[in-house]
């Protein structure tokens, strides 16, 4: 019976790298390689010179919109409004030139800032975005061809959130899921090849975070944190595992869960809080803890060895992952959004000022800041770190840095 579970939890596991089987520092999704926000590479910078690292180029043409960039095999991909139209695009790693871009639907329009929020996620030789209005596109990397695409709003019944569509669509093995906030269809799974329901469930409506998996013996639960509360659902037929709403407030439930184990973190901002639960192996969702000392609002918090590292509203916290005992707050960049990779956090506030942060417990630790040019608009693109590169994308424009350590 070990041996059974033992090989269910490895194909699992197969199938959630599937989407990362990239070269070893690729991006190729929201918060990277594993969705959590962490780089494994190696061999960066430890300390900035005072103008920040070396600009490697700086390209326009990426649209109006707040999508972060998934990287994988020599090319940047994102969306953006042009006009009155929403586009995915690709740029080449190496020049920033842009490569390729494929219309998406109609743009998406608000006061604090039109055009898409989600980030594309690469999956081989296919991609998938969901845009502002609830276009889901699957494309070819190599050309951006249409291999199918649809409304989900429109198919499934679903209404756009006050603030525009803003997941970043999951893939596990032959599964695309998304939270489309339909009634009867608030979750749920598609066929990555042709867009076909393969199941629905429960009549939430969409929240703006992206889905995480965990597995709990041999059940793989897909945690999703909609309008109404962070719930898990099976893989397998998406019946609803259990639901956990202490964490959700009435306005944006934004973060993506953070997981360790059969432990789920999940945060909102508003004056609400966080809370971490136990998924039982009776599928209950028991609460360990909640406080108030990690409310996280557009960013997701990053879990290193035993410390959450996150923006608590407008203040860097670093928290003790089982207890909840904050170690240190300090406001840092100011108010913003973070990446991990090799033993320091890569800070960005809305105001354009970036930080590299030492992730210790210790105390709050600054290795070098600098300044990037804004638009009008507040800097919400989360940064990327992949290739021994930091990007970062201020609507319109994408800056490359240079962040290896010099040999």
């Amino acid at each position: 019976m070990k041996s059974k579970v033992a090989m269910i939890v490895t194909l699992v596991l197969f199938c959630l790298t599937g989407v990362v089987a990239q070269t070893g520092a690729d991006w190729p999704q929201w918060r990277g390689p594993n969705r959590d926000g962490i780089s494994k590479e190696t061999g960066l910078l430890k300390q900035w010179p005072e103008t920040g690292p070396t600009l490697v180029w700086k390209a326009s043409g990426a649209g109006t919109g707040y999508s972060s960039l998934a990287v994988a095999n020599g090319r940047i991909f994102t969306m953006g409004l042009r006009g009155d139209k929403e586009y995915i695009i690709a740029f080449d790693t190496a020049t920033g030139k842009e490569v390729w871009a494929t219309l998406n639907g109609t743009g998406y329009q608000n006061d604090k800032g039109g055009g898409p929020r989600g980030t594309p996620t690469v999956d081989g030789d296919r991609l998938f975005a969901l845009g502002g209005n609830g276009d889901l596109s699957c494309l070819e990397t190599k050309t951006g061809k249409v291999v199918w695409a649809m409304n989900l709003l429109q198919k499934f019944g679903g209404e756009n959130p006050r603030w525009g569509i803003s997941e970043s669509p999951l893939v596990m093995g032959e599964k695309l899921l998304v939270n489309a906030g339909g009634p009867d269809a608030s979750v749920m799974a598609l066929n990555k090849q042709n867009g076909a329901l393969i199941w629905k469930s429960q009549s939430d409506g969409a929240g703006y975070s992206s889905a995480m998996p965990v597995q709990i013996g041999s059940t793989t639960h897909v945690v999703f944190f909609t309008h109404d509360r962070a719930l898990g659902v099976d893989l397998k037929d998406g019946r609803l595992l259990w639901s956990y709403p202490k964490a959700s407030n009435n306005v944006a439930n934004v973060a993506t869960p953070v997981i360790r184990g059969n432990k789920v973190f999940v945060s909102s901002d508003y004056g609400t809080g966080a809370g971490l639960v136990e998924i039982k192996a009776d599928n209950s969702a028991q609460e360990v803890y909640f406080t108030k000392d990690m409310r996280n609002h557009h960013s997701s918090s990053i879990l290193i060895g035993d410390y959450l590292y996150g923006f608590s509203s407008g203040i860097l916290t670093a928290m003790k992952f089982d207890t909840g005992e904050v170690a240190w707050r300090d406001r840092s960049v100011g108010k913003g959004s973070l990446v991990y990779a090799d033993g320091n956090l890569y800070a960005l506030s809305e105001n354009g000022v970036v930080g590299l942060v030492e992730a210790t417990p210790t105390g709050y630790s600054e290795k070098g800041r600098f300044r990037i040019q804004q638009e009008s608009l507040p800097t919400w693109t989360h940064p990327v770190i992949s290739n021994g590169r930091l990007y970062l994308r201020d609507q319109n424009t994408i800056y490359a840095y240079d962040v290896k350590a010099k040999k």
